[in-house]
């Protein structure tokens, strides 16, 4: 990911740095496995415990040779330490390092990302109840439905974002698995018990079956939800959008002192952070596409998979480490316009009471299809002359013989008493930190 979108805490998990302190960590628990069995000197595990060490240009130097990372890595780890370095990657194939060393990596990535949709959570979830009370028009396929509140909009998110936040749970667990059995998973030369105390050690868990790979449905499954958990923040991401257009004008991004929102036009004020987490949900969208094709790999294992998971795995966590926090920083600073709000509730002299004054006709004994047909035509003259919604159902006859000026006023008013349900089950939505 290039730097533009890269915060410093997941750059470091996803730092050459960090992978190879990974590699050693694996290397070193397996020697001391092997030691706890009988099968290496418990003097020479100290001495690789003390001395093994590798730098990321230490092992460019000699993949130039080697044509293969973790031999290279080998070789600079053992040349470090004599003749005890003979037991470094003893019993194991490379994946079993890189696999284990991958879903270490994955789970602090994981973690990190938790912690940034934790603190957009809160962030979304103070904002619904802040909003609760502020009415807005509410929309369906882009047109005037009935009314809501912009507390209400919010509190759609914040639970969907929950929903987020337990899909990622699941996916770091299913990721957390660490596999050290061998060229094709049968344990032919290295000891289960090698692998038990290796994952033990580092907190995961081995597969309860593998072949030289840790299976990549799992992988998968943690990209879905990344790529859910984007689709999540697009959401957010094109409702600012809509509100943001002029002719809407009902909420907006923040607009700092000396910002500019074009080089051309002075009065610019773009929805651009929100437009920047649009664009990211697409590249998410497309990680778990990649994702999806690495499952399938020859019989016990191919190489295929290996050269797109350089990219996407890091990718796709450093990716939507950074939008949750660019999501959590539009919605922080986002600024809402309540009066235009009304007015634009107000829209065609309140034809989104069209239900409600629907409802109050049958109520009052007139037939379904009557009270559409009357209800109908009034908003039509709304729609296509101009004219008030309200004052063309308060004139007509049919409707002022039904319902008295008390049952009209009624009808006009936003019935939203039952949306408290809604908010006491926000208020109960657990946010941590």
């Amino acid at each position: 990911m290039i730097p533009r979108y890269t915060l410093p805490e997941m750059a470091a998990i996803w730092s050459e740095e960090a992978k190879i302190e990974a590699w050693l960590r694996v290397e070193v628990l397996a020697c001391e496995a092997w030691a706890a069995i009988g099968r290496i000197p418990q003097e020479d595990v100290d001495e690789i415990r003390a001395k093994a060490a590798a730098t990321p240009e230490e092992v460019r130097e000699v993949e130039e040779v080697t044509n293969h990372d973790v031999a290279a890595f080998v070789q600079v780890a053992a040349s470090k330490v004599g003749s005890a370095g003979r037991w470094i990657h003893y019993g194991l194939t490379s994946s079993d390092v890189l696999d284990t060393a991958l879903a270490l990596m994955l789970r602090d990535a994981t973690d990190q990302i938790l912690a940034r949709l934790e603190r957009l959570l809160a962030v979304v979830k103070a904002r619904a109840l802040e909003h609760r009370d502020t009415l807005c028009l509410g929309r369906t396929h882009g047109v005037a439905a009935e009314p809501t509140t912009f507390g209400h909009k919010l509190a759609v998110r914040a639970f969907q974002l929950a929903r987020d936040r337990d899909r990622i749970r699941r996916a770091r667990e299913v990721v957390s698995v660490g596999k050290l059995s061998g060229a094709v998973g049968t344990y032919s030369v290295v000891d289960p018990r090698v692998e038990e105390h290796v994952c033990r050690e580092l907190g995961l868990t081995p597969p309860p079956a593998a072949t030289q790979v840790v299976q990549r449905d799992r992988h998968a499954e943690l990209l879905s939800a990344i790529a859910l958990a984007g689709a999540s923040l697009e959401t957010i991401a094109l409702e600012v959008r809509h509100l943001s257009r002029t002719e809407v004008r009902e909420a907006q991004e923040a607009f700092g002192a000396g910002q500019r929102g074009s080089s051309a036009m002075p009065h610019k004020r773009n929805p651009i952070l929100s437009e920047r987490i649009t664009g990211l949900a697409r590249l998410f969208r497309g990680y778990l596409q990649a994702g999806m094709e690495n499952v399938a790999l020859w019989h016990e294992r191919d190489i295929s998979h290996s050269s797109v998971e350089r990219v996407i795995l890091p990718d796709a966590t450093i990716a939507l480490d950074y939008a949750l926090e660019l999501t959590r920083r539009v919605v922080e600073g986002l600024i809402a316009f309540p009066e235009r709000m009304r007015e634009n509730l107000m829209v065609g002299g309140g034809i989104v009471f069209s239900q409600a004054v629907l409802t109050a006709l049958i109520d009052a004994g007139m037939g379904r299809d009557d009270a559409y047909g009357i209800v109908q035509d009034a908003a039509a003259k709304a729609w296509d002359e101009g004219v008030s919604f309200r004052e063309t159902i308060e004139a007509d006859p049919a409707v002022r013989e039904r319902l008295s000026d008390a049952a009209l006023a009624a009808a006009f008013e936003p019935k939203l008493e039952h949306l408290d349900a809604v908010f006491e089950r926000l208020e109960r939505l657990e946010v941590e930190g």
